[in-house]
Parts: structure tokens; sequence; C-alpha cells
């Protein structure tokens, strides 16, 4: 009961941060989702910086809609890797709904800005010749024939905030008792120990966990660090690689596994390499 009433409290704490944070977001995404979307379509050559930018933005459809994009050849493989690395799905709310943590959301935003740029002019300039020509995407295709909305509900903003704000907490909620019961268990010790060995491998595990397409492991990522369990370059990894519901799209839609695959590793690489260049500075 102890450990039950710890999680609750713990979780309660948030909710009414994370609420404002999804209003918000649902805001934007309802309102103003066309413009992003003719931003990133637009951005040409260059389309790697408003692809960084805009990906910064706690919507969980851009990454989708970035991967719809680059399977219809409109936006290239530099302005893709940007979006993904620079997309943080459910982090940002979560580290907004903790004051406490307000400073290491900005390093992190700003972390994942500069690496998302870096890459995404070195994909598409400094190393453009070695990637092959079919996967360098380009601008041949229209971005009137794709439906970059299909994700989106048809729920007023209220309605789709609380929704959100419920899902969130429930994930947040079974965490908190999942970690509290751990550190009852096994003791607070054994715990800390394990996280002080695994250490330097933490930015290849988190990287790992990013890579799932789903809410789940950002929600993982950013709890595990804002509880001390996982360091700087940890959390950065992770959320570099973690391109939410994006990799799932661009598997749907893009034909060539072949290409796919190599996305995957590209950006697997490039968010652990960030990690432990972080890790050297944290």
């Amino acid at each position: 009961m102890e450990i039950l009433l710890d999680a609750l409290l713990d979780s309660v704490k948030m909710l009414p941060f994370l609420f404002a944070a999804y209003l918000l977001i649902e805001y934007v995404e309802h309102r103003h989702s066309e413009k992003i979307e003719s931003a990133l379509a637009g951005g040409g050559q260059f389309g790697f910086v408003p692809g960084s930018v805009l990906g910064l933005l706690p919507q969980c459809g851009f990454s989708a809609m970035a991967a719809n994009l680059y399977s219809s050849k409109v936006i290239t493989l530099g302005t893709l890797i940007a979006v993904f690395l620079s997309t943080s799905d459910e982090a940002v709310p979560l580290l907004i709904a903790n004051p406490s943590h307000w400073k290491s959301l900005s390093m992190i935003l700003l972390v994942k800005l500069c690496v998302a740029l870096a890459a995404g002019f070195c994909i598409d300039f400094v190393f453009r010749g070695a990637i092959p020509a079919a996967v360098r995407g380009g601008y041949t295709g229209s971005s009137e024939s794709v439906d970059c909305h299909e994700h989106e509900e048809q729920d007023s903003i209220l309605k789709a905030a609380v929704k959100h704000t419920v899902h969130i907490f429930v994930f947040i909620l079974l965490f908190n008792l999942v970690l509290g019961t751990v550190v009852h268990l096994i003791g607070e010790e054994t715990v800390s120990a394990f996280l002080v060995q695994s250490g330097p491998l933490q930015p290849i595990l988190a990287g790992l966990v990013g890579l799932v397409p789903n809410c789940a492991a950002s929600v993982l990522i950013t709890q595990l660090y804002a509880a001390g369990s996982l360091s700087f370059g940890g959390v950065v990894a992770g959320l570099c690689t973690g391109a939410g519901v994006g990799l799932a799209v661009l598997f749907r839609t893009n034909k060539s596994a072949k290409q796919n695959l190599f996305i995957v590793g590209l950006l697997y690489v490039l968010g652990v390499a960030a990690g432990y260049i972080c890790g050297l500075f944290a």
C-alpha cells in the first residue's frame, strides 16, 4: 500500500502540468498542422533546417508526416533524418510536467536541434555522393498526393488533450509502481550499483529502446532520466533514435526494406554517437 500510495502521489503531482502541455500540443496540431506540412515539403535542398526546428514541436504525427513525404520523394534523406533526430514524442510534455527538469528539457532540445542540423547538412551535402541515389530522396514527388493527416483524430482539442493526458498518466503510474517495487524488493543500493556498472552502455541500450515505434519507449526513457537512473548521454541517445510512429509509417509507405533498414541503422548510429559525445561533457 505504501508503494502504491507513493506512486499515485508522484504521478498525480504531474497531472496539471501534463494536461496544460497536451492542451497546447493539441491546439498546434489541430490549427497549424497544414502550415507545418507546407514548411517541411517546401524546404527544398535545405529542408533539413525547417525539419530540425519543426521536429522539436511535441506532436506525435510530425515524424509520420516526414516519413510519408520521404516515401513520396518530396523531401530528402537528410530532411527525414533531421526530423527523426529532433522528434521527442512524449518526452517534452513529460518534462514540462516536472518543473524541476525544465532546465534539462531546454538542454535536451538544444542538443537535439544541433544534432539534427549537423546530420541533415552532412547527409545532404558533405556525404551526398557516398549515399546511393535511390536512398537520397528528392523533390520529384508532390506533397499534394500525400495524405499526411491520416493519423489525426476527429476529437475536439479539449477531448484529445484529456485522452492524451489520461493515456500518459497511466504509463507514468505503472512506471512509478514498477520502479518503487523494484527498489523495495532489491534495495536502492543494488539498483544504484547496477546503473553505475551499466553506465558506459547506457547510450547503446537507450538507443535501442528509442527505436521502438511506440510512445511507451519515450515515456520509459524520460521517466528513467527524471528518476536519476539514466545519464544525460543515455537520454540524448534514446530520444534521438526515438522517432515515434515515424519508423512504423516509413516501413508501411516505403517499399524498399533495404532502404528502411539503412535508415534505421543510420538513425541508431547517429543517436548513439550523439549520446556518447554528450556524455563527455555532461
